[in-house]
C-alpha cells in the first residue's frame, strides 16, 4: 500500500501535478558522487586517490561473499574525503550496476588548490597522465591556472588554482 502511494505521487509529479497544488520541498544533506570500477579495481583506485590527491578513507564496506576467482573481496562502498567533499568508490558487483567504461564516463572533476604544479606532480607520480598543458588566464575555463590529468581508471581531474575573475551579477 505504501509503495503504491509513492508510485502514485511520483507519477503525479512527473505528469505536472502535485498534491494540493503545491510541490513538497525535499532537502538533501549531501551529494556524493559514486565511482564504479570493474570488479576488484576499487581497492587500487582508493590507493591511487590517497596517493595522488591526499584523500582520506572514512569507511569501507566489503561484499560478504567472494567468488572463487577473486583474490580480494569486492568493495560495496568506500567513502573517501577529498578536500571538503565525500566520494564513494565501489567495485561493480553485478550487471545491475551502472555500466563501467575503461576510459571514464565523460565527467570531469575539479579540485582547487594553491599549488597546481605540486598537485599535478603528485598525481603523475601516483600514475596519472597529464592531458595537454597547464593553462592560465583567458585560455582557462575559470580564469585561473588549470591543469588536467587522467587517472589510471579514465577519469579526468581538472586541478585549478581557483576563480580569479570578477563576480557575475544575476
Amino acid at each position: 500500500m505504501a509503495q503504491e502511494n509513492v508510485v502514485e505521487a511520483v507519477s503525479d509529479v512527473h505528469n505536472g501535478g502535485s498534491e494540493n497544488g503545491k510541490t513538497k520541498s525535499v532537502s538533501f544533506s549531501a551529494m556524493k558522487p559514486q565511482f564504479i570500477f570493474q570488479a576488484s579495481k576499487a581497492a587500487d583506485a582508493i590507493q591511487f586517490y590517497k596517493s595522488a590527491f591526499g584523500a582520506e578513507e572514512l569507511n569501507r564496506d566489503i561484499h560478504p561473499k567472494r567468488k572463487a576467482d577473486q583474490e580480494l573481496p569486492l568493495i560495496l562502498s568506500a567513502e573517501l574525503k577529498l578536500a571538503s567533499s565525500i566520494i564513494v568508490i565501489s567495485d561493480q558487483i553485478d550487471d545491475s550496476a551502472a555500466p563501467v567504461k575503461s576510459d571514464g564516463t565523460g565527467n570531469t572533476f575539479f579540485l582547487e588548490t594553491n599549488d597546481v604544479d605540486g598537485a599535478v606532480a603528485n598525481a603523475v607520480k601516483a600514475g596519472a597522465k597529464i592531458e595537454g598543458e597547464i593553462v592560465e588566464g583567458e585560455n582557462s575555463c575559470c580564469g585561473a591556472r588549470v591543469a588536467k590529468v587522467r587517472d589510471p581508471y579514465g577519469y579526468v581531474w581538472s586541478i585549478c588554482s581557483g576563480k580569479k575573475g570578477a563576480d557575475v551579477e544575476a
